[in-house]
């Protein structure tokens, strides 16, 4: 899923106070500050000489709040970039002020405790609005983040750009549309280093702060706390105070819990008439469902039965053809429908044969003579197309009809025990149809096999990576919603290690990724390129504007991590119907500009948006999707559709029934073809040549150039077109590469160079001109210098 609520959700943890941030011990409460300044002094209460300590509490009821939290913290934020309304302001290392966490993270309200430095480095910022430059004051909010990327301090990508907090901030941070963003109330902890700096003493007519028309009062030297509830604001220098963070209402959980079962029916639809992202996409009639469900709701409220209440609750999940919509599941009434079976498991050929794929050894259909590979022709004298069709698959609902389709087929033949089935087939190689009556026993076997889960165990590492006997890499992702920190631990781990080892190809298995942060899997996928990419937005309900908005501010990119993270080679990523959600927009990410192959038999489950949770009676917390994720252009993406292969893989009696693994075995065809070089003979070069040539997409050319010892050279490729980023590589006589170069010291990625490389003995070398990950076409001049 993509991040269901602000981005600022996403923080970092520690528990040090950090040896340069010695904690100070500022004027006694009796002090008296002069000022200096020919502002109006700002009324102080609590006069105790300053804050020296902040500590209070966060309380959250997001269901995802903890979600893949593994580095939780509390910090000072430098609000410079709100200050300047920067929303690429990335916080200074030296102004973040890393407090402790002082109660269990998991249970909320949690505590935290930050000691204020005696020389904070946060930005200085002249807000006096007076005209005249002076040295200003340094504004902090007190803000929850997590880190994920690098070291203990926050980074560009931590900070999903950089910006300031809108939740789990001190401040109060608008959620509307023409107002969004802005800081309209809550408290912030300001540092004046001297007695001669002004601040706002108000919103002004325009209500926003920092603006032209803000009242203004003196600031004493040291740290004050600005109250932006009390108007005019409220100047606290209480020496320890309290400040809790806010969950903004966007955020937090909504809950019906403790309305009747048909009150909160109604809520429940009001809500989701509003905010759920796909009525109009998925012709959602909100008022023909209210009609169609809420005499369940009333009957089962008057009757007082909580099990119908759940089963109504959960058939309105069902109804909504929306595989991230989800509502109780009811244990008995699973085991009871899904109990018995027959011991089969069946498939769809791509030539519109289902076939037996599965018997279970001495079951019913086992001793009927049912065979692999039998075809099915009837089940309960109806067409088996038909049959499966009304099927009920119990993992509903499905934003696909592929995936829908799939998992029909998994409970076609599922029923409670001692349920009778009758079913028209044909064994492989004969000529005749039989019918037969099966009673289902107490068999999962064939369930379990057919499942898109199977061979899961629970205790996987968000991902494991090899390196296969073909060469190549291989890596198989889990998820995105487990630690975040050590999935990137191991993220990068890999990719040092492809690169280090020239690794030509990776082979990324996504078919059992069932999701987690959108955020987290489109900063993954910018390993694999060079450019900060835009990838697309998701718009919400504005209730201010009383409708769907799509922020341009917050549009989804690619962050990059440092160079030599980054892998080039060629990729292959396998994907199936159990890829969803965040999952799907890896799988998406790795489609632009053709960077990868996907490769599978169907889609991906076509779960394309974020997430929210609220809450209903009888303890159920019930989900649906409120973000609308388009493309850059606008197209809805993903949703209802999912992610398409590139390389089809056929369903046929041969992928089924073949050893190994078939889209893994597609996936090595594809790198095999992806990474065969062609290379070419260029001819003889010597010390002041200047030639010229063209490459082609896998292509390479060679040229033989012979030196003596002593030789001091230079080796330039400079690329004549637009498509070609160069490379040079040096091979000896043995044909052992010895140097590479992709680009000058001057980062021109136009360029190549090979720079006053000393020759120890006479030789012969072969002298390379390729392209960044063998793609590039064009024309190119290469040049061998001897130095002067």
């Amino acid at each position: 899923m993509k991040d269901p609520h602000s981005t600022n959700l996403q923080k970092i943890f520690t528990r040090i106070c950090s040896a340069l941030l010695i904690c100070a011990t500022i004027l006694p409460a009796s002090a008296v500050w002069a000022q200096t300044t020919s502002l109006p002094p700002a009324k102080i209460v609590n006069d105790e000489g300053g804050p020296v300590s902040v500590s209070g509490q966060v309380n959250y009821t997001n269901a995802f709040f903890t979600l893949g939290v593994a580095e939780p913290m509390v910090i000072l934020e430098d609000e410079a970039g709100f200050v300047d309304r920067n929303k690429g302001f990335l916080l200074p290392k030296a102004s973040q002020v890393l407090g402790q966490i002082t109660s269990d993270f998991f249970t909320s309200p949690f505590s935290y405790t930050i000691s204020l430095p005696i020389e904070p480095q946060a930005s200085l910022r002249d807000v006096d609005e007076n005209g005249a430059k002076d040295k200003g004051v340094m504004v902090y909010a007190v803000a929850y983040w997590t880190n994920t990327f690098g070291d203990p301090f926050l980074e560009e990508r931590d900070l999903y750009g950089g910006g300031w907090s809108t939740a789990y901030a001190s401040t109060d941070v608008s959620e509307e549309g023409d107002t969004k963003d802005e800081i309209v109330g809550g408290k912030l902890l300001v540092y004046a280093p001297d007695a001669q700096q002004g601040f706002p003493s108000d919103f002004g007519t325009d209500g926003k702060l920092f603006t032209k028309d803000d009242p203004i009062v003196g600031l004493p030297q040291g740290y004050t706390i600005v109250d932006l509830d009390s108007h005019p604001f409220t100047f606290d220098r209480t020496r320890h105070p309290t400040i809790n963070l806010i969950e903004p209402a966007e955020s937090a959980l909504a809950d019906f819990s403790a309305l009747s079962y048909s009150k909160a029916f109604d809520a429940m639809v009001e809500k989701m008439r509003k905010e759920y992202a796909w009525t109009d996409y998925k012709h959602i009639d909100w008022d023909a469902k209210a009609k169609e469900f809420r005499p369940r709701f009333e009957k089962a409220e008057a009757d007082k039965n909580g099990t119908e209440y759940l089963r109504a609750l959960r058939d309105f999940a069902w109804s909504i053809p929306d595989g991230h919509v989800s509502g109780p599941s009811i244990a008995e009434d699973f085991q009871m429908a899904t109990g018995g079976g027959v011991g089969l498991a069946i498939r769809d050929l791509d030539d519109g044969r289902t076939i037996v794929n599965f018997v279970t050894k001495d079951s019913p259909a086992d001793r009927a003579g049912i065979k692999l590979k039998a075809q099915i022709l009837q089940i309960n004298d109806t067409p088996v197309e038909d049959f499966i069709t009304k099927t009920v698959a119990w993992s509903a609902p499905f934003s696909t009809e592929h995936f829908k389709h799939l998992q029909q087929l998994r409970y076609a033949l599922r029923a409670p025990l001692g349920t009778n089935f009758t079913i028209t087939y044909k064994n492989p190689g004969d000529s005749d149809e039989k019918t037969v009556k099966l009673t289902t026993v107490s068999e999962r076997e064939s369930f379990n096999f057919s499942s898109f889960n199977k061979g899961l165990t629970g205790f996987e590492t968000p991902l494991e990576y090899k390196v296969l006997d073909n060469g190549y890499g291989y890596v198989k992702i889990y998820g995105f919603a487990d630690n975040a920190v050590l999935t990137i631990q191991l993220w990068e781990r890999m990719l040092r290690t492809l690169n280090q080892d020239s690794t030509p190809g990776l082979i990324i298995d996504m078919r059992q990724n069932g999701g987690g942060s959108g955020f987290l899997a489109d900063q993954m996928a910018a390993y694999f390129f060079n450019e900060p990419l835009k990838l697309g937005n998701t718009g919400a309900y504005d209730k201010k504007l009383d409708k769907f908005y799509f922020d341009p501010r917050t549009t989804d990119r690619y962050y990059l991590p440092a160079e030599d993270l980054r892998y080039n080679g060629k990729i292959a990523v396998l994907v199936g119907p159990n890829c969803a959600s965040a999952c799907e927009f890896f799988s998406y990410d790795m489609t632009i500009k053709d960077r990868a192959a996907i490769v599978g038999q169907y889609p991906t489950a076509g779960m394309g948006g974020s997430v929210n949770q609220f809450k209903m009676p009888e303890d159920q917390f019930f989900q649906f999707t409120v973000g609308r994720a388009v493309d850059m252009n606008g197209n809805i993406h993903i949703e209802g559709k999912g992610v398409a292969p590139t390389v089809k893989v056929p369903v046929s009696e041969e992928t089924l029934f073949g050893t190994g693994d078939p889209i893994l075995d597609a996936g090595t065809k594809y790198l095999d073809d992806a990474t065969k070089i062609d290379t070419t003979d260029g001819g003889k070069l010597a010390i002041g040549d200047a030639v010229t040539g063209t490459l082609a997409k896998q292509g390479r050319v060679q040229y033989e150039l012979t030196v003596k010892k002593g030789d001091v050279i230079t080796i330039t490729a400079d690329a004549k077109t637009s498509d070609l980023d160069p490379v040079l590589r040096l091979y000896d006589a043995g044909q052992n590469q010895v140097l590479e170069n992709d680009n000058p010291p001057t980062g021109d990625s136009k360029n190549a160079l090979i720079d006053d490389l000393e020759i120890p003995s006479d030789m012969t070398l072969t002298v390379e001109v390729g392209s960044v990950g063998d793609t590039g076409v064009g024309d190119y001049t290469l040049k061998v210098v001897a130095k002067q």
